[in-house]
This record gives C-alpha cells, sequence and structure tokens, in this order.
C-alpha cells in the first residue's frame, strides 16, 4: 500500500509526485465527449484556431481529475476512506494537447475525526505544473483518512478506558 496514514500526513508536508503524464488529444476529446461537453474550445480545431488561444484546450475538469489522480498512489491510495469535498479550484494557464503535468501536494490541514477514532481529516492543496513549469490548475480536497492500524488500536483502547 502506498498510501500514508493520518498520522504520516503532517502539516506543512510537501510530496513532488514522481508520476507526471503527458496530455493527448484522444484523452481530451474522449473525455469530452464521455461527458457531453460539446465546447467547441476542447473538440473543434478550426474554431479553436480563431479564438486567443489559436488551439484546442484540454478540458479543465479532466486537468483537474488529472492533477488529483497523479497524488494518489503517493498520499491515498489504500488510506482513504472517502473524499468529503473539493474547495478552491483554479486553472491560473490552461493546458493543450501535448503538455506534460506534474504535480505537488501541500497538507494544509488535519484533524482528529470526531466521529471516528479510527480516521483524521486532511485537507490537501495539490497544484499541477506544465513542463515549462507554469501552474495550470490548483485545488484544495478534504479526505478522510485511515489511521495507521496500531495507532487506530491504542485511541480506540484509550476511548474505551474512559467509559
Amino acid at each position: 500500500m502506498a498510501g500514508l496514514w493520518f498520522e504520516e500526513l503532517s502539516q506543512g508536508l510537501k510530496i513532488e509526485h514522481s508520476v507526471t503524464r503527458t496530455v493527448s488529444e484522444a484523452d481530451n476529446t474522449l473525455f469530452s465527449v464521455m461527458t457531453m461537453n460539446p465546447q467547441p474550445l476542447h473538440l473543434d480545431a478550426e474554431f479553436s484556431s480563431r479564438t486567443e488561444f489559436g488551439q484546442r484546450l484540454v478540458n479543465s475538469l479532466f486537468t483537474l481529475g488529472l492533477v488529483v489522480g497523479i497524488s494518489v498512489s503517493e498520499t491515498t491510495l489504500g488510506t482513504t476512506v472517502a473524499n468529503l469535498g473539493f474547495g478552491k479550484i483554479e486553472f491560473p494557464a490552461p493546458v493543450f494537447h501535448g503538455d506534460t503535468i506534474r504535480v505537488e501536494t501541500v497538507v494544509k490541514a488535519r484533524r482528529e475525526s470526531k466521529s471516528r477514532s479510527s480516521a483524521g481529516v486532511v485537507t490537501f492543496e495539490h497544484t499541477g505544473y506544465n513542463q515549462h513549469g507554469t501552474a495550470v490548475a490548483r485545488c484544495e480536497r478534504s479526505a478522510l483518512m485511515l489511521r495507521c492500524p496500531a495507532e487506530s488500536a491504542e485511541v480506540s483502547a484509550g476511548a474505551g478506558a474512559g467509559r
């Protein structure tokens, strides 16, 4: 299991993810069509050539999913209970076909779960960069993260002793 336990996710922890991904035209077209998004900025080369960008833009929701997805193997793989929500989401620069995305994650906050002694709530900030180092996406994500089984057992035992 590659994910980190709640105890390992200290506030301020920064992870520069090792996986990168080059976005293809097929990725963008398939995602846009699958999600019923007919925006010509994503699908129509002729239309897009007449915009300020001069070419098709990668669907921003694909970009968001990719940025979060790249982070999973080194943060939450097998150690998360659930995503609780997304906070601020920004797309400071466009992504184009052929761009290679890399991601950094920072743990912005963490707290014990009020309802589950076996878990804690962690707020991550994920930032995606293109091959030129330009930030192309940023989001805050809150997740319910499992505690290390040994730590969870100690917490549960301690909670039971006070009843």
